[in-house]
């Protein structure tokens, strides 16, 4: 097992002059927990310690496990935005501060002017046909509060929330959901089975899941791994079940590793 993760924390603390008392009081890790782990003695790291670790140093969960460096610079500068930043360089404080005020209320004024409040999206049976069908019935979309419905359909054959299941197969249902910020994104819903996900997520709740290739590391996701479908949490070179008693699934040991959606959250039961 490579302990470079290990490695790299000890470096931003080093660079921030973070001590371990004190990486234990910003991330609420006990100390010795936190001992262990930096010393290379901790069998299984947790995801949430791993997280609550990244969040008190100001970096990257990424970054400590794979050390790649984040990318804060996604920007092509041209010409004159080249010269701008060469002016702005030559300014003094003062002058320096007025330009960030100018930029501001131009932002400001261009925003309201090119975006202005979009009206109630309206819907129409043709678009957002409900569905009266039993299973739409049986579930109710958790941030209901618009009366305005739309289905989406609904897988039978379910991923896993334990081992893992086939996806193959279309879907037989569809399900009735809400429309609200909530649930615009999703794409289509699956019924998963297991108690790996568990206490979040239980044997038979309804996902709702939007199209995807990827997740951040952190979130749920639903993946292929060689033909066999998961619902998971994606832990950059693994997958992490909520459930304890379930191990990781190292994603090396797959030769077909795809993520296809994700999880926005569940259908609840009426």
């Amino acid at each position: 097992m490579s302990f470079d993760y290990i490695e790299r924390i000890k470096q931003i603390k080093n660079d921030k002059k973070i001590t371990n008392d004190e990486l234990s009081r910003l991330s609420g890790i006990p100390l010795g927990t936190l001992s262990k782990l930096l010393a290379g003695l901790s069998d299984s790291v947790k995801l949430s310690n791993m997280i609550a670790i990244c969040d008190a140093l100001d970096c990257s969960l990424d970054f400590i496990v794979s050390g790649i460096p984040e990318n804060t610079n996604n920007f092509t500068l041209d010409g004159n935005e080249i010269r701008l930043i060469e002016e702005y360089r030559r300014l003094d404080n003062h002058g320096k501060e007025l330009l960030m005020l100018v930029a501001g209320k131009e932002r400001e004024r261009v925003s309201s002017a090119e975006y202005p409040a979009a009206p109630a999206p309206a819907f129409s049976r043709d678009t957002a046909p409900i569905v009266t069908a039993p299973i739409a019935n049986r579930y109710k979309d958790s941030g209901a509060g618009r009366v305005t419905k739309r289905s989406i359909p609904l897988y039978d054959l379910p991923v896993s929330a334990g081992i893992g299941e086939y996806l193959d197969g279309d879907a037989a249902e569809s399900v009735s959901i809400t429309v609200s910020e909530s649930t615009s994104a999703a794409d289509f819903a699956l019924r998963i089975s297991g108690n790996s996900m568990e206490p979040k997520y239980h044997d038979g709740d309804v996902l709702l899941v939007q199209n995807s290739e990827g997740v951040e590391v952190g979130e749920a996701g639903i993946f292929v791994l060689d033909g066999a479908g998961y619902f998971k949490v994606y832990g950059g070179d693994c997958l992490i079940s909520l459930n304890p008693e379930y191990g990781r699934i190292m994603l090396k040991d797959f030769e077909n590793v795809a993520c296809i959606g994700k999880v926005l959250g569940r259908l609840r039961r009426r």
